[in-house]
């Protein structure tokens, strides 16, 4: 009887010491990490309004205005192993409607790009690149006539103009922040639908468009494209977007087109911000300084990845 009941709490001995080894070796499994997206999506959104509204009576001076500012930055990127897809769409509007002014447009932006790579090494790839710069709404000269009178002068309108832009050559992008191409080869369409209607304020060729024709290409023309994008701390980042343009029928200093665009984002709570953005250009074709715009915008904003930052 001795045995058969060793046997028995031998056998129940060794179940109970198995079972114990394995449910810890269950509770320590780690969770595999999900596979990382096939498309890297990511985007920057912001609107803010401002208003000012003033009795009939109101003594202290001033005028009943509203505003409007808005911006979107959206990116979707693909990388499949020396090939790469990177898509970027980038948006800026901004209004203001004044008492005894009316309507007045501040900053306008449409931006649209389209990227394949394809690598050469780790840090430089060859590319074939089209985009567009244009801007969604009308803009006007407003000054005074001879008699003194105020008047407004249709300066561009919704597509005009509109500069296409096909580049080919090769980037360099040493780390996630910075990347710069050098396109030696990137014809360029300039679009102005009725080129006539701003002959007046612009000169005889408004953006290098003849009078009676919609639009100009420069086929020999090379394009230098710069993109900075870093978060300086947990609340503020910085972006950065330089453009070089060279028609090779036009090489000198004076006719080579420049554009800077800047826009600084500090976060004040989770869905509350400040932007600051700044387009500084110069292009011979409509005028001969230097122009420029800023705008400053404070209220929601919102932001989303599906993705974790590389570190390099």
């Amino acid at each position: 009887m001795r045995l058969p009941l060793l046997l028995m709490l031998t056998t129940g001995l060794l179940a109970v010491s198995a079972q114990a080894q394995t449910v810890p070796a269950d509770s320590a499994q780690v969770t595999a990490p999900p596979p990382p997206p096939l498309w890297r999506k990511s985007g920057k959104t912001g609107l803010g309004v401002n208003e000012s509204l003033l009795s009939s009576n109101w003594r202290g001076g001033g005028v009943n205005t509203i505003g409007l500012n808005a911006l979107a930055n959206l990116k979707a990127n693909r990388k499949l192993g020396v090939h790469s897809f990177d898509n970027e769409s980038d948006f800026l509007f901004a209004f203001s409607e004044t008492k005894g002014l009316g309507y007045r447009k501040g900053q306008d932006r449409l931006y649209l790009d389209t990227k394949y790579g394809r690598d050469i090494s780790s840090d430089w790839n060859m590319f074939l690149s089209l985009n567009l710069l244009t801007q969604f709404a009308g803009g006007f000269k407003y000054d005074k006539d001879a008699a003194g009178n105020e008047r407004a002068q249709q300066v561009s309108s919704f597509f005009a103009p509109a500069f296409i832009t096909a580049a080919y050559g090769f980037e360099y992008h040493p780390n996630p922040t910075f990347r710069i191409r050098l396109a030696p080869f990137a014809p360029r369409l300039t679009v102005v639908n009725r080129a006539e209607r701003f002959v007046e304020v612009l000169g005889d060729t408004p953006y290098g468009v003849n009078p009676g024709r919609t639009s100009r290409w420069e086929i020999l023309a090379a394009q230098v494209l710069a993109e900075y994008d870093k978060t300086l701390s947990p609340t503020v980042s910085l972006k950065a977007r330089y453009v070089l343009f060279a028609n090779y029928s036009n090489f000198n200093t004076k006719e080579i087109d420049h554009r800077l665009d800047l826009g600084l984002t500090a976060k004040v709570g989770k869905y509350v911000n400040v932007a600051v953005n700044g387009i500084a250009l110069y292009d011979f074709d409509q005028d001969a300084g230097v122009q420029y715009s800023q705008g400053l915008n404070i209220g929601i904003a919102y932001a989303f990845k599906n993705f974790v930052d590389e570190k390099k």
